[in-house]
């Protein structure tokens, strides 16, 4: 499925701000290993939304070899911090070293295991949340860090749209209240993540086809 004509799509890559040499050789290095990182297109959105809330303290569900926070770093104080998530110690390395090569190691938090025990461990606020793991746990994402998210900031979810693991326009009639039949569980589970931000009085949100598509969720109350 293509989310923009091409045009527009020619449009969005002639807008991708300008990266350096480390974050070009990331995205080299994700395509020679097959990985999918969120791409410049989205990288560069998301360190814009990070300066646009003046984020001081990032989470990440899903960090790979930390291609989206080495985006979100460079919108961080010196006194900031991204939390990383990684259950694979190779790629979290790969993440220490990427970061430390920018000059961003001191501002973040490289946590190795399951996402969902990391953020326990943390109080919060955060300013701003990147929801990036396996597709059937985002609504259980959205719910471990709903309270956590400071009035004021907000959530993004990537693959919104489409990952090659959830179906589209099952996600579609399922916004739309129609009941498309057999759903698989990536699919639901997208779904039902879109449906409770959505829904959820103290957020508004909004989609944006960027990328494989991005939901973003600003915090509008403490309700």
């Amino acid at each position: 499925m293509e989310l923009l004509p091409e045009e527009t799509e020619r449009f969005v890559r002639a807008m991708v701000p300008d990266r350096d040499d480390t974050l070009r050789e990331m995205e080299t290095h994700g395509e020679e290993i097959g990985f999918p990182t969120v791409g410049p297109a989205v990288g560069g959105f998301l360190r814009l939304v990070a300066r646009m809330v003046d984020a001081e303290r990032i989470f990440e569900f899903g960090s790979g070899f930390g291609y989206s926070a080495y985006w979100f770093a460079a919108a961080l104080p010196e006194d900031g911090e991204v939390v990383l998530t990684e259950h694979d110690p190779a790629e979290l390395a790969d993440a220490r070293e990427y970061l430390a090569r920018g000059g961003y190691a001191d501002r973040a938090i490289f946590e190795e295991g399951d996402a969902f025990e990391t953020v326990e461990r943390y109080d919060g606020p955060f300013d701003v949340v990147l929801v990036d793991c396996h597709k059937d746990g985002y609504p259980d994402a959205f719910d471990a860090v709903r309270e956590k998210v400071a009035e004021g900031g907000v959530v993004v979810a990537d693959n919104a749209m489409e990952s090659g693991a959830q179906d589209f326009h099952s996600i579609l009639e399922l916004l739309e209240g129609r009941d498309p039949g057999d759903v698989d569980d990536q699919t639901r589970g997208v779904a039902d993540y879109l449906r409770a931000v959505r829904d959820d009085p103290a957020f508004e949100t909004v989609g944006v086809p960027l990328g494989q598509g991005l939901s973003l969720s600003y915090r509008t109350s403490s309700v």
